[in-house]
Parts: structure tokens; sequence; C-alpha cells
């Protein structure tokens, strides 16, 4: 007689971020605002589930508000990735090509940027200056201001290197494609974005900063009630003048795995890694950091403005969203970074 073995129920599966690490985070957290240590909003999700998503501390110190996961947050320079796709979205309707001359989309366009393309401002490879670099700059931050009067500070400067020479973060370019989002469009930026972006992927809590009412005050200080020096963001628009919520910029993460907004391949080169940043190794796309963290992939990107610091990361392999809006100048966001990486893959 042959004898049979009982069949054996397949092992599970451990989920690759345990309830223990996400009671262990939300109670680390909850530590921090006791200590005056943190402020703001964070979502946390894996493989379309949302494990965190609250606000911790206060979003106005003097009328007690706190913060929620519905709280509006200036996100600064995560604006980037809304205007990178922006400017997909156009070009896979044949409206432009990013490779096209910046010129063709210019008026009085300086000799010196005829070799500069659409593709150069969205790596930082233009050579163009910083335009925050430019006396006068600074004079303009606190009261309304068109891009075309920041542009008009730059456009006599020389260029800091070739086109496509090298990587430099700046300013400028991000701002050059918002004017170049406007005059393919015939619409403005921001009405681009609610029409081509915001409303499709259901982003009810985010815009354009017009200084309105339902933002959280942002800080300089944990210790003090008195807001951050003002910003007024007409000036940055295209390249930092967005807000959002933790709940929305979910949204967006869960947007840029379908093609919801693009076809795949356009999607694609938001994620290739056109150059390296020589600073820290880490290299960018198409309005996207690009870079690993403990041996895997990761995106996104960082915003800083005056009283927020702010962190969109994804994993995209391991189908995690890691997202903290914070509205204190001085937040430490790679700190989370970091602990969350540690603890969901097992380094310690």
């Amino acid at each position: 007689m042959i004898a049979t073995q009982t069949a054996q129920a397949p092992t599970a599966t451990p989920p690759l971020i345990s309830a223990e690490v996400v009671a262990e985070f939300d109670d680390l957290l909850d530590k921090l605002v006791e200590q005056d240590l943190f402020t703001g909003s964070v979502l946390l999700a894996y493989q379309g589930n949302v494990l965190i998503s609250q606000g911790y501390g206060l979003a106005d110190r003097e009328q007690n508000i706190p913060n929620t996961a519905q709280t509006r947050y200036r996100i600064a320079s995560m604006t980037k990735q809304f205007t990178a796709m922006a400017i997909l979205i156009l070009a896979s309707h044949g409206k432009l090509d990013v490779q096209d001359p910046i010129c063709k989309y210019l008026d009085d366009c300086p000799t010196t940027w005829e070799t500069i393309t659409i593709h150069h401002l969205l790596t930082h490879t233009s050579g163009l200056i910083d335009c925050i670099t430019i006396p006068g700059y600074q004079g303009l931050v606190s009261t309304p201001t068109a891009p075309l009067q920041i542009i008009s500070l730059v456009k006599d400067s020389p260029l800091d290197f070739q086109p496509g020479e090298k990587f430099s973060y700046n300013q400028t370019g991000y701002i050059l494609l918002g004017i170049i989002i406007e005059r393919v469009s015939g619409q403005s930026y921001e009405n681009f974005l609610q029409q081509s972006i915001f409303t499709p992927v259901g982003m009810q809590d985010s815009g354009f900063d017009h200084n309105a009412q339902g933002v959280a005050v942002g800080y300089a200080q944990m210790s003090s009630s008195s807001p951050a020096s003002f910003v007024d963001l007409t000036f940055i628009s295209s390249t930092g003048a967005l807000y959002s919520t933790v709940e929305d910029l979910y949204r967006w993460s869960q947007a840029l795995s379908t093609e919801k907004l693009v076809p795949q391949a356009y999607l694609d080169k938001m994620f290739t890694p056109y150059v390296v940043n020589q600073d820290d190794g880490s290299e960018y796309g198409y309005g996207t950091m690009i870079s690993t963290s403990h041996d895997r992939p990761i995106n996104g990107h960082y915003g800083g403005i005056s009283g927020f610091r702010s962190v969109f990361a994804r994993y995209p392999d391991d189908q995690i969203t890691f997202i903290i809006l914070s509205n204190w100048e001085g937040q430490n966001v790679d700190f989370f970074l970091s602990w969350l990486g540690d603890k969901i893959f097992g380094e310690n």
C-alpha cells in the first residue's frame, strides 16, 4: 500500500508592513508631538491599503485648530511633479514635443537660450541661472509678482553651463515650463492643472495657493504661535505654488500607477533617470527625484518653503506610498523616511 501525504496549506507571506510597525510609527509621531518635534499630516499606504492617514499637532496654534488628513499645506517644490505631468499631457496630445527648443514658445527669447529644450528645463540641465540668486529677487517674494517679471531678471544673464552638460537644480526652468504650458494650452497654469489633473484624479483639496483661507499656518519656530515670514506664491507659480493634502497626494500616487492621465510611454518618461545629481548621487526624471533606499527603487519629491516642509515618496516595486506634509519649516522629513525604511525592510 502506498502511503499518501496530507496536503499542507501554503504558508502565508507576512505583510511587508506589519500592524506592529504601523502602531509603533503612530506612537512615535504622538511622542514627537508631545516633545514639540513634529506637526503635520502623515499618510502611509501599502498595496492599495491606507495604513495611516492622520494629522498631528496644530494647523493653527492661535485658533487651536488641529491638523487632520484633510488639512491643506503648501507643498512647495513638490509642485514640479504636476508641472512635468502637464507638459507630458500636452505632449501626449501632440501639442508639443519635449525636444522642442523653448524659444519656439517664448517671446523675445535670448539668443543664449536657443539651444535649450523643454527636456533641459524638465531635468534641470538647461544651464539657466537660478532666479533666487539674482539681486532684487528677495524684494519680490512678499507681493504678487507675475512669472514673466521673474524671468526678466534672468534673461540677460549668461548661462552657467552649456545645456545638457550637467544637473543643477533651479527654479527658473520650471517657471518657464509654466509659461510654456499657458502658451500651448491657451489656459492659465492653474486652470490647466485643475482641468487636466486635479479633476480627473479627484483631488478636490489641491490647487494654486492664492493666500486664501483653508491652508495650514506655517511656522518657523515650534515654540511660537507667530507665523513664518509671508511669501506670496504667485512669483514661483509652476515651480512651487500649489497646496494639497496627504489624501489628495495619495490619489495622485495611485494615478501614477495607471494611464489615467497619459499613456504608459509618456508616464515612463517621468520616471526615467536622465541625469545624476553629483551632490548626492540621486537621479532626476521629469519633475521626479529617483534613487534607491534599502536597495529598493524610490521616487518622489521634497518640498520646502517658509513655514512648510514635505516629502512625497513611492517605492513602486513594493507598492508603498509615504507622504508627510508639515507646517513647521524646521521639520526633518528625512528622519521619518529612514526610520520607516529600516523598520519595513528589516534594518535596524
